[in-house]
This record gives structure tokens, C-alpha cells and sequence, in this order.
């Protein structure tokens, strides 16, 4: 899990992922036909076949913060990049890509109704800035939670598993490809925590025939948790709907049985929000045959958001046979 642990350590929140596409780029190009980087910035690598045309897909950016103003003692305003957790912003050290270190903290309660509202929230930045003068950091400069990357056993905990898990997927499937007579394009977007942008134009640009896109799924297997079924290390999640898709039965189906006659055990994700990269591409030109797998995950869009290693290994076998065996 070493991949795992430098694609969550880099910064690289939505606009601003070109550092964990380097590593990505590192990692697959000996095993790839063909590497693109297009306009936006996707990552599209692709082993070459004869067979119809496989689109998978994970997004590469991770939620962050951007700098909206700076004052003369040093203190940080700023807004959100992507849905982050307010609350978990709270006292949590940000790293700006600069390598400097901030603290996010609430005004005084005195000044305010207690609630937790970026307006009423700074960033304390640990240096000394009378005498660095505010030259480290820029109004623009964007920001992620600091790197914490920890196992426990099957459990990983760390900031940007959302959806760097998805990516080390994508990229694991990348090296154990032995042999396929399909036409495999493997998509490592930018922005999806900002709309789904950089799907939606390498679809475009790909025309696949079928797409299956990877991504974590919030799972509520916690005290006092939420309606969701979904559990950590019971098995990789195949997508049945969220807010942006119900999913093809065909893609839907070809997963459950590939699951199955690897005898692993999956579990159904069922979304009334959220959304993945799935979303944009099944809608994309005539329509794509489009599925998704996920990956359950703990506290998702924090510092400290949690996975098991088993389901994200399950995810890589899965995914492998279906790009050797399938859809041929």
C-alpha cells in the first residue's frame, strides 16, 4: 500500500491535480500503449486491442480549500474547493501546495452564533509573518488537509481516499492486465468534486461502448449511522443507483457474476445523493452502457476518511477480469 500512501499524501484538490498525475503517469507507463493528457487535464491511459471500447474511470481530485483573503496578521480567509466537511475543518492542519502549514479555526463564540460557516472561519498559518511578510502565501493559493496515512490491520485511514482509493484501483488493474482483445481506456479525471467536469469530455473524446466507473461510497456502519446498507470489508460495492444514474443491468449484472465466480461476496449501493464520474458518461453522445463500482468509506470529505484494504484488493480482481475476459 506504499502506491496508496504517496497518491493521498500529495496535494492535489480539485484544478490542481497534476501532482498526483505525475505519480499515476510514473506508476503505468511501462505497461501502457498510449498515455494522453488532454485539455482539461484528464489522464487517459490505454492498452490497445481490437474489441470494443472499455472506458474506466476514477477522478483524481481530492476536496480542499482556496485563499479569498489574507489580513496583515497572517490569517487566512477562504472558500470551500468541493464539498469539505465543515465541521471536520475545525482545528485540522491544512498543507498549502507551497508546503506551508495552516490551522483551521471558528471565530470566538462571542462574535458569533457558534455555527459552523466558512465565513466565520481562518486559517492560522504556523510561521512567523511579520517576518516571512506574507510572501509564502497568495490569495488563490489552494490548500487539503495535511497527510496522515495509517493501517490498522484490513482498515486505512487517511485524507484524500476519496477518491485516490479509486485511482490506485485503476492503476493496480493497469499492471495486472495479462492479456485482452478489448479496447481499454483507463481515465484518471480532474474535477469531479466540482460537477463531473473532466468525465464528461474525455467521454466525449473516447466514445466508449461501455464505461465502469470507480469510486469510494459513504457507508453509515457506525453507531447511530444512516440508512445506508454498505459496511467496511464486506466486499466491494456495485452500484445500483445514486442521484446522477441508475445503472445500465447489463454493466450492473456482468459485475455481480464476475464477482461471483471469483467467490467474492459483494454489497449493493443504493444513493438518494451523491454522485460519480458514471453520472456524465452514460449520457455522453448516444449513450454509453455505463456501471460503477465503490469502494465503502468512513467519514467521507475529512481528514481522516477510512477504507478496508480487502475491498479495495476484491475491486482490483474484479475489475481485472472483466478486462480480460469480457465484453470481448
Amino acid at each position: 500500500m506504499e502506491l496508496l500512501k504517496r497518491l493521498t499524501n500529495v496535494i492535489a484538490p480539485s484544478g490542481n491535480e497534476k501532482p498526483v498525475r505525475d505519480i499515476i503517469i510514473e506508476e503505468v507507463k511501462p505497461f501502457a500503449d498510449e498515455i494522453i493528457v488532454d485539455v482539461l487535464g484528464n489522464l487517459i491511459v490505454r492498452k490497445k486491442g481490437n474489441g470494443k471500447k472499455i472506458m474506466l474511470s476514477s477522478h483524481m481530485d481530492e476536496v480542499g480549500i482556496i485563499a479569498t483573503v489574507i489580513d496583515d496578521n497572517g490569517f487566512v480567509r477562504f472558500s470551500n474547493v468541493g464539498d469539505v466537511n465543515q465541521k471536520a475543518l475545525q482545528y485540522s492542519k491544512m498543507n498549502f501546495a507551497n508546503r506551508i502549514v495552516g490551522i483551521v479555526t471558528n471565530e470566538p463564540a462571542e462574535s458569533t452564533d457558534n455555527s459552523t460557516n466558512f465565513n466565520k472561519m481562518y486559517v492560522d498559518i504556523i510561521c512567523d509573518c511579520k517576518v516571512n511578510k506574507l510572501d509564502t502565501i497568495s490569495i488563490g493559493d489552494v490548500a487539503t488537509f495535511a497527510p496522515n496515512f495509517d493501517i490498522c490491520g484490513d482498515f486505512i485511514s487517511s485524507k484524500a481516499l476519496d477518491n485516490r482509493a479509486g485511482c490506485y484501483v485503476l492503476i493496480e488493474t493497469i499492471k495486472k492486465i495479462s492479456k485482452t482483445e478489448n479496447d481499454l481506456y483507463f481515465v484518471f479525471t480532474v474535477q469531479q468534486e466540482l460537477g463531473l467536469r473532466g468525465a464528461k469530455t474525455a467521454a466525449y473524446a473516447i466514445k466508449p461502448n461501455y464505461a465502469i466507473a470507480v469510486d469510494t461510497t459513504p457507508c453509515d456502519d457506525v453507531p447511530n449511522g444512516g440508512k445506508s446498507s454498505l459496511k467496511l470489508g464486506n466486499g466491494p460495492a456495485i452500484k445500483i443507483k445514486d442521484d446522477s444514474i441508475i445503472c445500465h443491468p447489463f454493466i450492473k449484472n456482468l459485475l455481480i457474476k464476475t464477482a461471483e465466480n471469483l467467490e467474492i461476496r459483494p454489497q449493493f449501493e443504493v444513493l438518494d445523493k451523491g454522485n460519480t464520474d458514471a453520472g456524465v458518461i452514460h449520457t455522453t453522445g448516444i449513450g454509453v452502457i455505463t456501471g460503477a463500482i465503490s469502494i465503502p468509506l468512513r467519514y467521507n470529505h475529512t481528514a481522516c476518511e477510512m477504507v478496508s484494504k480487502s475491498d479495495i484488493e476484491n475491486s482490483i480482481k474484479i475489475l481485472t477480469n472483466v478486462c480480460e475476459e469480457l465484453l470481448i
